[in-house]
């Protein structure tokens, strides 16, 4: 594992860059170990173990292996993982765990650079099938089910997912139905659209299920709720009676999972198995709940299980760091072509193309980091009683579902950008890229698809707009963004108020000539957000009172604005939780490094989306043309730091685990340049053929 101790103050080495850069070191040098320690967050004891035990070689994915091979070696990893008390910190003191929630998902997600596939399966079974016996299920089931959970005697599955109907949970179709006289619910699965699907342990492992079903009682459905239903005989393997499923087979990624097919016919489970916390049906079967509202009842319920999308968060961040710490160690070794020099070609990372490929992607990362810890606290202080309000938990959903969405696909992008920038290197196994992209590919879709969490996020936006502005003008919009970025960042700073450069474009204009410059920052992507959900508020006032397929077809003429908004919105989160972050600094010259690496990020941003500002006047044309050419000079400023950077992430040789992150392409580039000197001092190198011209037309010239 990396020494981050034995990093600190390790100044940045003057590193050779092309052209008219190559004069002078930039003067700042980053403290790695305290830089390293603040990434490690709040729980940093906890990644620090989790990093430990996913170092070691029982946990590692062996590649080359089949789906039936790399299951059988995931399952058993599981019960390494049992063995090393590495699962229980979420469950209760009284059964075994430690109450630790925040800790048990940042330990979690460190499993991804083991292998994806076992964090994975590590999540269905404690932190799916587990947590909805925990969250939804009351101190009997607790005494009744944990256990065995927790020391993987019954592997399970979290059912929800059905072939009809993914990210609509309200709609599914498979169904729970009170049976009075035995005193049991009767799960059906009417059609075949209504199986369990892409469930994972149903294939192979699975011996119980958590199902989600339409819970209908006395003649009336009270929406999903869930129960805990046996699947298999723990002797035999064989499914029980009325239980049936087929095996999901080879997929894109994360093949060590057996997901797979449910289907239920006329199965009875006793009533004492439905996980009644939110909802309880008695013996004569009327059906009784803390929550009234139908409404409300199902989003609490569906709440409580937000882990899934804030672990994804950070599993996403972890193998972004774990990609970028690959390419930019090899492109700082990696040399081609003769640009600078006759006799040495470049080094990669020194290419201005090459840092554009590659740093804003390592600036997105730090800022995605950054709101993950954010993320983490909230969902700690959610779950541990400290802050646990229904606003509360509604700012955590709105959050993880914004933040899970832009790391999952910022993942994606940065370890397909990382492949491609280290050629065809990057595209051999044994350097991770593909291996990885292809795991973490369904991430965008776990836990929803990332295009209807962005729906969420969006009417959670339209909801406060509605509340704040029923009764104001358009154009009104300070206190509005003030609340949200104040509120959803978590920071509680307060935003600055951008009235004045809402109202006035002339005024938004002058201040981008410092576009460096937070406050400029800050309010320029605050402005898009605001006059984004503005719009669309607009567009979509009165909707509501329109009949239901009028209001569904204005709502699908905006959707597309909708999700653009709820995206601008999840970047500012991530601006703003790197910019908090930034005060969290001690040493001055990290600070100085990391806040060009955050306007890097800001600046990305907002070139990115140069045309929205262009159009709506948020800057002028001749501004718009610095844009590119700041951001440049920032990749210029940045480049002697970028392996400090990298190195912070805390992840070493043991994580990575791919030959060109290893430093032997610096040893053959050390190797072929040793050649080449020799050759050229002993007088016996070829000359080449354009030297040898040169040299007979000259000769012939003195003829």
């Amino acid at each position: 594992m990396t020494d981050l101790a034995a990093r600190r103050h390790v100044p940045a080495a003057p590193a050779p860059v092309a052209g008219k850069h190559a004069q002078h070191a930039p003067a700042p040098t980053v403290d790695v170990a305290a830089l390293g320690e603040q990434l490690l967050g709040k729980w940093a004891d906890v990644r620090r173990a989790a990093r430990e035990l996913a170092g070691r070689e029982e946990v590692h994915k062996i590649e080359g292996l089949t789906h039936t091979e790399h299951r059988a070696r995931t399952f058993e990893q599981l019960k390494f993982l049992v063995e090393n008390k590495a699962v229980h910190r979420a469950f209760p003191e009284e059964v075994g765990g430690t109450n630790d929630h925040g800790g048990n998902i940042a330990g979690f997600e460190e499993l991804v650079t083991a292998d994806p596939s076992l964090q994975i399966k590590a999540g269905v079974q404690w932190g799916l099938f587990g947590a909805a016996v925990l969250h939804l299920g009351t101190a009997e089931h607790h005494e009744r089910f944990l256990p065995g959970i927790m020391d993987l005697d019954v592997p399970g599955c979290f059912a929800m997912t059905e072939t009809g109907h993914g990210s609509d949970v309200a709609s599914i179709a498979t169904t729970a139905t009170y049976d009075e006289a035995a005193g049991e619910f009767v799960l059906n699965t009417p059609f075949r659209a209504a199986w369990k699907d892409y469930i994972g342990n149903a294939a192979v492992d699975g011996l119980a299920a958590v199902v989600f079903a339409q819970l209908i009682t006395k003649g009336i459905n009270h929406g999903v709720h869930a129960f805990y239903v046996p699947l298999r005989d723990p002797a035999t393997k064989e499914f029980l009676p009325g239980i049936g499923g087929e095996d999901d087979g080879v997929k894109g990624g994360l093949n060590g999972i057996d997901n797979g097919r449910l289907h239920f016919s006329s199965v009875r489970v006793p009533r004492r198995n439905l996980l009644n916390r939110y909802g309880d049906v008695a013996e004569d079967g009327s059906y009784s709940s803390p929550i009234a509202s139908p409404g409300r009842r199902f989003f609490t319920m569906l709440g409580t299980l937000v882990q899934g999308r804030v672990s994804l968060d950070g599993a996403a961040v972890a193998a972004s760091k774990v990609g970028l710490k690959i390419a930019l160690q090899y492109a700082s070794e990696r040399r081609q072509f003769n640009a600078a020099s006759d006799t040495e070609e470049e080094v990669l990372l020194d290419y201005q193309r090459h840092q554009r490929r590659l740093l804003p992607l390592l600036a997105t990362t730090y800022a995605a980091s950054f709101a993950h810890e954010e993320l983490l606290r909230k969902f700690d202080d959610v779950f541990s009683g400290v802050h646990d309000t229904d606003e509360d938990r509604q700012d955590l959903e709105t959050l993880a579902a914004a933040l899970k969405s832009l790391s999952t696909w910022h993942a994606l992008e940065t370890l397909q950008e990382c492949r491609e920038a280290c050629g065809g290197a990057g595209f051999l196994i044994e350097n991770r890229f593909a291996s990885l992209r292809a795991d973490l590919d369904v991430y965008v879709t776990f836990e929803g698809d990332n295009t209807v969490l962005l729906q969420l996020v969006a009417k959670r936006l339209l909801a406060d707009y509605a509340k704040e502005f029923r009764k104001v003008d358009f154009g009104i919009l300070a206190r509005y963004v003030a609340g949200q970025a104040a509120d959803l960042t978590l920071h509680r700073t307060g935003l600055r108020s951008v009235g004045q450069v809402i109202r006035d474009t002339g005024a938004g204009r002058r201040s981008a000539v410092a576009l460096r410059d937070q406050d400029t920052q800050r309010a320029l992507l605050t402005d898009r957000v605001s006059t984004m959900v503005a719009e669309a508020g607009n567009a979509l006032r009165g909707a509501a009172r329109l009949p239901q397929a009028k209001a569904a077809a204005v709502f699908n003429e905006h959707q597309h604005e909708l999700i653009e908004a709820a995206q601008a919105h999840a970047e500012l989160l991530q601006w703003e939780a790197f910019t908090a972050a930034l005060g969290e600094v001690q040493d001055p010259g990290t600070r100085k490094v990391l806040t060009w690496l955050r306007d890097l990020f800001g600046l990305s941003l907002i070139e990115k989306h140069l045309a929205w500002y262009l159009m709506n006047g948020r800057l002028s044309m001749q501004r718009a043309r610095t844009v590119g050419g700041y951001i440049n000079r920032l990749l210029t400023k940045l480049r002697p730091h970028t392996l400090d950077l990298v190195d912070a992430f805390g992840y070493g040789q043991e994580h990575l685990r791919a030959a060109i992150a290893t430093g032997a392409e610096k040893e053959r580039q050390d190797e072929a340049a040793a050649y080449n000197r020799r050759m050229r001092a002993s007088g016996s190198a070829p000359m080449d053929e354009k030297v040898a011209l040169a040299h007979k037309k000259a000769a012939a010239k003195r003829k």
